[in-house]
């Protein structure tokens, strides 16, 4: 095991690498509808295990004796002529994809990329190396491979299933929200009461509670507070049913994503998604302002805004030759419940700005 042997394995893999990068390069833009075949994502996990072969036969290596330099070299430049063929399958089953589609695969394929990478610098280090727990540590660094090879089949095969998932994702932010709602509670109304019968007094009893969280502290809510609360409760539980009937409509219109559009329907579909995340962005403002002191300015605001994206999301389904009527109807509710809010702060932005004229008045 000379080291002139071990220098050129080093070389070798190397060149590899780089040829690697390159290829990453060309992965990164898209290639034109018109410009070659589009491949099937089935084809690109097919070839995705070929990879996971692969990574086994080079965990194999060193499983008895050291094998000769011979049997490494043949052994990376198989693994990265699978790996290069495997690349530019993928960069294929880019075609017609939209952005949100695009980061998913690019995403899933780097992390195949990353984990070969580290399988094959592992690889060539150990020859000559006397190190016994480097090798045993192959069987991992082997399983991150097939792991991140067997990934590949949760990857979104088509802009409809990615746009899809990406709008549950906001759904499920807006879940958290609704449930940091629920956990608002009011002000104790008497706070004297509290030490009625004999009970310990808050001051008593804090030894009790010295494990609550800065998240417990300030989020009481006064009477007005909680009617607040209550009302953004409605308004983000309405949005919740349009984003799910949205994804309902859009799922339901995979025949529509066709090539012959110029990715015209995928580009409805990827502003769409814009907009939802959006709404999801106000959601999570008005959720924000809820805590005292609450931001009424800043949740009217919000809700400006969300009624205006809204009207978009709709106008934007409205374009497609499909129709759902459970979405309008959702979109209805939510402009209702929106409405309703907006009227309540204005009811309170007017009473507290009489309460602060009144108090001026006393003054003077």
């Amino acid at each position: 095991m000379g080291k002139a042997e071990k220098e050129q394995l080093n070389r070798a893999l190397t060149a590899h690498l780089n040829t690697i990068h390159e290829t990453l390069q060309v992965l990164d833009q898209s290639p034109p509808s018109n410009s070659m075949e589009k491949v099937t994502w089935s084809q690109v996990i097919q070839i995705g295990e070929q990879v996971s072969k692969q990574a086994t036969i080079a965990g194999m290596l060193w499983n008895g004796e050291s094998p000769q330099a011979k049997e490494v070299a043949e052994n990376v430049n198989s693994y990265f002529n699978v790996l290069q063929g495997f690349l530019l399958l993928s960069h294929g089953s880019t075609v017609g994809a939209g952005p949100t589609l695009s980061s998913s695969i690019h995403e899933s394929v780097k992390h195949v990329v990353d984990c070969s990478f580290r399988l094959m610098k592992e690889d060539v280090s150990l020859y000559g190396s006397h190190n016994k727990e480097k090798k045993l540590s192959m069987p991992q660094i082997v399983g991150a491979v097939w792991e991140a090879c067997s990934a590949l089949k949760k990857v979104p095969p088509t802009n409809v299933t990615a746009i899809g998932r990406a709008m549950t994702q906001v759904a499920v932010s807006m879940k958290d929200v609704l449930r940091e709602i629920n956990e608002l509670k009011p002000a104790s109304s008497n706070p004297g009461d509290e030490t009625c019968d004999n009970t310990p007094s808050k001051t008593e009893s804090k030894p009790e509670n010295d494990d609550m969280s800065d998240d417990d502290l300030g989020s009481d809510l006064s009477p007005e507070e909680m009617k607040v609360a209550q009302l953004a409760h409605g308004v983000v539980s309405e949005t919740l049913v349009v984003i799910k009937e949205l994804i309902r409509t859009i799922t339901g219109m995979l025949k529509l994503e066709t090539p012959n559009d110029n990715g015209k329907f995928v580009g409805s579909l990827e502003k769409l998604l814009k907009i939802c995340q959006g709404v999801g962005a106000e959601i999570d403002e008005i959720g924000a302002c809820l805590y005292p002191p609450q931001e009424i300015d800043e949740i009217k605001l919000a809700l400006e805004k969300m009624s205006s994206r809204i009207n978009e999301i709709q106008q934007e389904v409205e374009s497609f030759p499909t129709s759902s009527e459970p979405f309008v109807e959702a979109c209805s509710g939510l402009r209702t419940v929106l409405k309703q809010m907006e009227a309540q702060l204005n009811c309170l932005s007017a009473t507290e700005l009489t309460t602060k004229m009144q108090n001026v008045a006393v003054i003077n």
